[in-house]
């Protein structure tokens, strides 16, 4: 008798522990289905929200990057080496070397400085003018947070978007900075060239969620002078509409 009751505890014992088993396997091929919709169905739509505030607040920075280094420090005429003939008229138009050098490592490099500071949240030694990021929670900033998704956004409905724990978004900056000058001439009027000088900057960051990671490449184009070149206009010579226009003999 007691060892049919030994018996029958033994089998108990080994069911329910079977029976763990399986509800712990079950568990585990739940969790990774989870993962697996949030990989597929959730990750994009993040993904596309952090990367268009990343590209916001890069914008931001590089803009004012540029508008400190170049519209506050240097005039339009520096950019160019014009070089006229005897009558005064343009031969030739150049870039000057040293004044375009200094604008584009000044600014890449405080572009750089910046990004890296506000990835790191040091607030205090990002040098922008005032007000850049007034629109942005700063207390969020200091602990390196761009921006942050509410997580009913997965799903989708104007109702929903604003409800859930919200989601933050980092980023980093990936490498150095490429800038370069680009130049775009037009005709004018009669002789005449308007010049267009842009700056390009080129970046890599990488936009940084709790469940994801995903690079992004940000070209931006900015116009930083604009050169009207003018040449000398031809002169026409009008005989008039009331002159006799001459003839030949026909033989």
């Amino acid at each position: 008798m007691k060892k049919k009751i030994r018996l029958k505890k033994r089998i108990c014992f080994f069911k329910r522990k079977n029976l763990t088993i399986l509800i712990i396997i079950f568990l585990i091929l739940m969790i990774i289905l989870c993962l697996n919709f949030i990989s597929l169905k959730v990750n994009p739509i993040l993904l596309d929200y952090g990367e268009l505030e990343a590209r916001k607040i890069a914008s931001i920075i590089i803009n004012d990057a540029v508008s400190q280094k170049i519209t506050d420090e240097i005039l339009i005429d520096d950019l160019f080496i014009i070089t006229k003939d005897s009558n005064n008229e343009v031969k030739t138009i150049d870039f000057n070397p040293i004044v375009v050098n200094k604008i584009l490592t000044e600014t890449t490099m405080l572009i750089q400085s910046n990004l890296r500071f506000l990835e790191q949240g040091k607030l205090e030694l990002v040098d922008v003018t005032n007000n850049t990021l007034i629109d942005y929670n700063q207390d969020k900033l200091k602990k390196g947070i761009i921006y942050e998704i509410p997580s009913g956004v997965i799903f989708g409905n104007s109702f929903l978007a604003n409800l859930g724990p919200k989601i933050p978004v980092k980023f980093s900056l990936i490498g150095d900075i490429v800038g370069y000058i680009n130049t775009n001439v037009k005709d004018y009027g009669i002789n005449n060239a308007l010049i267009e000088v842009n700056i390009v900057l080129e970046l890599s960051e990488q936009v940084i969620l709790p469940f994801t990671t995903e690079k992004i490449t940000i070209d931006t184009s900015i116009p930083i002078a604009l050169k009207l070149i003018q040449g000398s206009v031809p002169n026409y010579y009008l005989n008039g509409l009331n002159s006799p226009s001459f003839s030949l003999p026909i033989s």
